[in-house]
């Protein structure tokens, strides 16, 4: 099987630098290693240029439009393997990632997408929990994600993380991320909308926390700071970008129960009106800003999606 590797990039050539090294030091060598990157980015431009690239076969990917989205798409649009794998910039797989990628793909002709482990070092700290539950959609819509805690054995799953995720070619051949969804740059939950298309139409997704990732979350040029500055409007697109992939994904029922469990109760981060009340004597006005954001996320979310169906 030839493998792909897609790698999406903007403005971060000394992560993509480390990202690069990665992938020449693995025991099963790529085939190919798209590095998609917009034409206005001049740093990351002068890095290539001045890169070697017989180590590595190293074919860039140029466009003019924003955001990861877009990116992913013109890398899926180009790459020949029978394999893609897709990791961050700022992402470092391990040695044996692409050999155990492929030794799971070979082993089950029904699995579609294959994943694992991201371990993420915050500065001298590496996150170092372990969670039994990775990537599970639950019947209301709570999405549990966890990909950087997973410890166990080999198991289907719901949902693969951008950082550390490759698919069948066979088995998203027509499909691409979904061009709806909003923001400038890392459009989240583009992962959860292709993991659940391919789990809707029946394909296996296996995570695997042995196919491994270092993962060292770098600056991001858009709205969304990771959480680390409050910003509505991220908030509103995270909750928009969940609302129209877990409509799609859903059945009817399941539709309407995703609707009030969200509106009512909702997570931490998306908050309903249950868990603003909760965060309130903690977050003061701060709870009320993060409900009303998601809130107005899962509206402009039902709004977008009602559109599509014309």
């Amino acid at each position: 099987m030839r493998i792909t590797v897609i790698v999406p990039t903007y403005r971060r050539p000394k992560d993509l630098e480390r990202c690069l090294e990665a992938l020449e030091k693995q025991t099963r060598p790529a085939d190919e290693v798209l590095v998609i990157l917009r034409d206005t980015d001049a740093e990351t431009w002068a890095f290539l240029e001045a890169l070697n690239l017989e180590v590595l076969p190293i074919r860039p990917v140029t466009l003019s439009i924003p955001g990861q989205v877009a990116a992913l798409n013109a890398g899926l649009d180009r790459a020949q393997g029978d394999i893609i794998a897709i990791t961050d910039d700022d992402a470092a797989p391990r040695g044996n990632w692409l050999a155990d990628i492929e030794t799971h793909f070979l082993s089950d002709h029904r699995i579609g997408g294959v994943g694992g482990r991201d371990w993420v070092h915050l500065g001298n700290y590496l996150e170092n929990g372990a969670r039994e539950r990775v990537g599970r959609v639950q019947w209301y819509g709570r999405v549990i994600g966890n990909h950087h805690l997973g410890v166990g054995l080999p198991r289907e799953v719901d949902v693969l993380k951008g950082a550390n995720m490759s698919y069948r070619r066979t088995a998203i051949s027509g499909l691409r991320f979904d061009q709806r969804l909003r923001g400038t740059g890392a459009q989240v939950h583009n992962d959860l909308g292709f993991s659940l298309a391919l789990r809707k139409a029946g394909w296996k997704l296996i995570y695997d926390p042995g196919v491994a990732v270092d993962h060292y979350p770098a600056q991001r040029f858009d709205e969304d700071q990771r959480g680390i500055v409050f910003s509505d409007t991220a908030l509103i697109n995270a909750a928009h970008n969940e609302t129209i992939v877990l409509l799609d994904y859903f059945p009817v029922l399941q539709r309407i129960i995703f609707i009030v469990w969200s509106t009512l109760v909702g997570t931490q981060i998306k908050p309903g009106f249950l868990q603003c009340l909760r965060s309130f004597p903690k977050e003061g006005l701060l709870a009320g800003q993060k409900c009303l954001a998601s809130l107005r996320g899962r509206w402009q979310g039902w709004l977008s999606w009602k559109k599509c169906l014309g």
